[in-house]
Parts: C-alpha cells; structure tokens; sequence
C-alpha cells in the first residue's frame, strides 16, 4: 500500500511546490546568510561559536562521516571540516549546541528509516581554537529514556550548568528530557521527563543567558521561560516558513534567532528575538503573544495568503521523505 501511494503522492508534491514558487516572498530581517558548501545538504542543527564571531557549526543529518561544518555567516562558505574520532559510525545526527567552556555538543538522537533505537548516542569535543580542517577526539555517551524508545531532534546544552537536555518529536507534542547531572562516558545515561513542550519539535536553542528556551517546529514555534526547568510558555515565535526547517540557533549576542533549513544551498533567516534575547537580561517584555498577528512576523497580506499553499507543500514533502525512508525493500 505504501508503494502505491508514493506516485500520488510525488504528483501533488510537484502541484504545491508550483505553488509555494508562485507565493509572494517576504524580505527577512538582516543578519541571515546561504550555506554554499555542496557537501551539506541536509542541515539539520545550528550552532553559533563564542570564540569565533560569525561562525555557525552545523551538520548533516546523514553524512558518509562524523563531520561538523564551520559555516563563516559573512561568506556563507566552510572555513572548516571537523572529523570527530573516538566515536561509532553516525546514524542520525539531528542536534547541535556549545555549552560552557567551548564545548561541542551533537546529538545522534534521530530515527532515521523509522528504526527503534534500544539507545541513542551523544558526543561533546572541544570547540578547536584554530578554524582549519582538522580531527578532533569526541566523547561519546549511551544515552536512554525513563519511558522508551523516542525521535528527537533536539539537544540543548544549558550555557550556565553544562547540563544536558532532549526534547522528543511528536505530533501532538512531547517532552523536555533532562539528563543526569553529569554525563558518564562509561554507563548508560538516563533521561527523564520534566515538562510537556506543546510542539512538533525539530530543534531548540537556549538564550545565550539560558533564561530562555526557544523551540522550533516545521510551522512554528514557541519560547519559554527557563524558570529553572519548570518551562513556562511566553509566546508564540516568528518562524519563518521554509522548506524543511531543522535548526534554530541565537546569536552570541541573544539579539537575533537564526532559523535554518535542510537541502543544498539552504537559507539561514534570521529574526529578532524577542526580549532581546536576553544576553544579560531576563526582560520578557519583548514580543506579542500572538506572533501572527498583523505585523507581528513583518508578513504581508499577500504572503499570509500563499502561506496554506507552502503549509500544504511541507506537510507532502515531509510525509513523501518519511514514506520513502521507511518503505519495504
């Protein structure tokens, strides 16, 4: 039966993606930038560097390696290819995010080709000094859930306490997972639900103060109050509508949110955080509840009606790559 389904499928695929084409384009705000490298295809999370201003780390969710990319922003080029040692052979990199002292974080924490993970896999080396191609010995720690098996796509480093948190993907929402105060390199590392996140979550960031949580989805997204774990939800975020949007990332500075996407020569948009940001303030005054609203996202009227045709498009494009990932030999 899924067999059958995919020509339909890939038909209405092509129909709304004329669509989303034909929609009208609304200017983002600056500070967004192109990756240009061919070798990253499927960039599936973001990370900007503290001690290199204007570099992103990314990866891809699939590579033929253990690699991490330094994208500069200025050029949209690789300044640098990481090769992590010391780890197994990737299976689905989705996460990455830079927690205190200038260490690297990625999570191998997806479930691509709808394989059931008995554990999944997260690695932390230090940020190098020197922006060049390189290898770099990795830490890699067995992680497992109170509750099961999950598909995640989000790891978020807390840039105060270095503690490491997941959150699962689910379409009707999942949760915050929170990992052991430390991680050990030699057992199992057990994470446990902490709080509900009301989204179909593909990524997450902290504020670089880590008194805010941003979480992104496909069409959406929300920020929470850190509130020391207990999240609570502020408002409603300005994500941009993108092919597939996998990665979220603040700047250095907590006053931009950088929205990234998979496919070659993807787009990274970068938005105002609300509040600022919070690089040395909590203020959570910034923003409307309803991100929405009229002019709340800087949308116009036009763009707002194409919207549903590149809503439509996504939910295809996604449920096509889900079936063909997943499909019988």
């Amino acid at each position: 039966m899924r067999r059958r389904s995919l020509p339909l499928l890939a038909g209405l695929a092509g129909v709304l993606l004329a669509a989303v084409s034909a929609a009208p384009v609304v200017a983002d705000d600056d500070g967004g930038f192109t990756i240009k490298d061919p070798r990253i295809t499927e960039s599936s999370g973001l990370a900007a560097s503290r001690q290199h201003p204007g570099i992103y780390w990314t990866h891809n969710d699939q590579d033929k390696g253990a690699y991490l990319y330094a994208v500069d922003s200025r050029t949209g080029k690789t300044v640098a290819t990481i090769t992590m040692t010391g780890v197994g052979t990737p299976r689905d990199v989705e996460a990455i995010s830079i927690g205190p002292d200038n260490q690297i974080w990625v999570g191998d924490i997806g479930d691509n080709d709808g394989v059931t993970w008995p554990f999944v896999w997260v690695y932390q080396l230090p940020e190098p000094k020197e922006l060049k191609d390189q290898t770099v010995r990795a830490t890699q720690y067995v992680v497992k859930y109170t509750d099961g098996s999950r598909d995640a796509e989000s790891l978020v480093v807390h840039p105060r306490t270095g503690r490491v948190y997941i959150i699962d993907k689910q379409e009707d929402g999942g949760h915050l997972y929170e990992g052991p105060a430390k991680l050990s390199p030699s057992g199992t590392n057990v994470f446990k639900p902490v709080a509900p996140v009301d989204l179909w979550a593909t990524d997450a960031a902290f504020s670089p103060d880590g008194k805010r949580l941003a979480v992104r989805g496909y069409f959406g997204g929300i920020l929470y109050d850190w509130n020391d774990g207990k999240i609570k939800r502020v408002q409603q975020l300005s994500v941009p509508l993108q092919r597939q949007g996998e990665s979220v990332t603040y700047t250095t500075d907590g006053a931009k949110i950088l929205y990234g996407t998979e496919g070659e020569g993807s787009t990274v948009v970068a938005r105002d955080a609300p509040g600022g940001g919070g690089s040395d303030s909590s203020s959570g005054s910034g923003g409307s509840e309803n991100a929405q609203g009229s002019g709340g996202d800087g949308t116009s009227s036009g763009f707002k009606t194409g919207a549903i045709a590149v809503g439509a498009g996504l939910v295809v494009l996604w449920g096509l790559k889900r079936l063909l990932r997943r499909r019988p030999s």
